[in-house]
């Protein structure tokens, strides 16, 4: 069952078109990820549905109600996760999660208790007492998803929620998030990262300056790139100087150079290896190794983006992961 609903959604800052014209919908109890660089939009979009920013055009509809003229009834039935920590340093981790659950109106006694119940879950009860400064940038982070989910909400979103954290951290974060799916939550992330997309993801979007270019499960993604073969040549010796002679041979094959001594055989049809051997032989080159290379989501978001995956790893290391 469709649970929210985003059509023909824009968002302009003067002449700059931030968010172009998109439109999609999540089902109840999935997980659905924005997969794009840093400037795609997905932050944009996230602030217009939450409330936060006001769309130039277009209709979000949240579980029903309409998300751009009572945004307060839909604030009240989602939890919100920012891409950076938004607690105060002062207080401990329990005074934290309590504040928050003021503000959604809960009462003393029953805020107490969904706090001490979240940091058993997040494994952060031996920390709770301990100023929020105090903490990791992995134990902030799991604290700042508790304070997002303290009301109970039906529906979360997470814009970013394993930037700039340790690996240990993101894997638990990714396993929380998993748990809140099993709990029946639906939750709309935006990540860059593309292993982090393919593990947790339902449904995964591409966006690009503002659009959406390909929208599906891991397995539609995949479909195209499963029509493209790839196989890894490793050899005894460099073949750039015959590098010409092979694509001339074998015209229908792409050859990536991938190291000194390896080379990436690519082709839209089934590739003989035979012949090739033979010409590599004859040359006096030697095949160590020849193993098949099955398409990844990094593969198929390069062809459908044309940004190269190392784009997004760059990205990361400057966000400090």
């Amino acid at each position: 069952m469709e649970i929210i609903k985003v059509t023909h959604l824009k968002k302009t800052y003067g002449d700059v078109e931030a968010v172009n014209n998109i439109s999609f919908s999540i089902e109840q109890g999935e997980i659905f990820g924005f997969l794009g660089p840093n400037g795609a939009g997905k932050t944009s979009i996230i602030n217009m549905m939450i409330g936060l920013s006001r769309p130039t055009g277009g209709h979000i509809m949240i579980d029903g109600i309409d998300a751009i003229k009572d945004i307060k009834k839909v604030q009240k039935i989602i939890g919100i996760v920012p891409d950076e920590n938004n607690l105060y340093d002062e207080m401990n981790g329990f005074e934290n999660l309590c504040f928050c659950a003021s503000l959604y109106g809960m009462r003393k006694k029953e805020r107490e208790k969904r706090a001490t119940e979240l940091l058993k879950q997040f494994n952060l009860l031996k920390a709770s007492r301990r100023p929020f400064k105090t903490y990791s940038k992995g134990m902030k982070r799991k604290l700042t998803i508790a304070a997002g989910i303290i009301h109970d909400p039906k529906i979360i979103f997470l814009d970013e929620p394993t930037t700039g954290i340790d690996v240990e951290s993101a894997r638990q974060i990714r396993e929380l998030i998993l748990d809140l799916k099993k709990q029946g939550k639906t939750i709309f992330l935006t990540t860059h990262y593309i292993e982090e997309a393919e593990r947790i993801c339902d449904r995964i979007a591409f966006i690009v300056n503002g659009k959406i270019v390909k929208t599906g499960t891991v397995n539609e993604l995949m479909e195209n790139a499963e029509s493209e073969h790839k196989i890894n040549l490793v050899l005894d010796n460099n073949i750039t100087g015959s590098r010409a002679e092979l694509e001339n041979q074998f015209p229908n094959y792409k050859i990536k150079m991938v190291g000194d001594n390896s080379c990436l055989i690519i082709s839209q049809e089934r590739i003989a290896l035979s012949p090739l051997l033979q010409l590599l032989d004859s040359k006096g080159i030697s095949v160590y190794e020849a193993k098949a290379i099955k398409p990844s989501l990094e593969d198929v978001f390069v062809k459908v983006t044309g940004i190269e995956a190392v784009q997004l790893r760059i990205e990361r290391e400057k966000l400090g992961t």
